[in-house]
């Protein structure tokens, strides 16, 4: 009996770091953007449950925005809905998490622009 709780206890503390790892990403992060030569900045709060993140940005030009995208090991994506000027858009961002840093790219397809970003956690 005294073998099953220690592999069971083994087996459980293994798994300690897993669990912490599959929500690296919550929290709130600075994301600053270059897309199409226009640089801006926007505060996001991304909550990761496993594969899935949703959450918040804060925009300068936008208000806050909805934000839906998927975590697969360091490659994150998400998007959100948005107008400008009356005319409704997605901004898509696809990145890799490297040294607690998000960098990417970052899409508008309504008018076929593209950019970069990064992104840091906040503290």
């Amino acid at each position: 009996m005294k073998t099953v709780l220690r592999y069971a206890l083994a087996i459980s503390m293994a798994a300690l770091p897993v669990a912490a790892a599959e929500d690296t990403l919550t929290g709130k992060w600075q994301v600053h953007q270059n897309i199409a030569g226009n640089e801006s900045d926007q505060t996001c709060a991304f909550t990761q449950t496993g594969g899935e993140l949703t959450g918040s940005c804060d925009s300068t030009q936008g208000g806050k925005v909805q934000i839906t995208g998927k975590v697969e090991a360091k490659k994150i994506s998400w998007s959100f809905k948005t107008e400008y000027n009356g005319t409704p858009l997605t901004v898509k961002y696809t990145g890799t998490l490297d040294s607690g840093k998000i960098a990417g790219t970052v899409e508008v397809p309504e008018f076929s622009v593209d950019g970069d970003f990064t992104a840091t956690q906040s503290k």
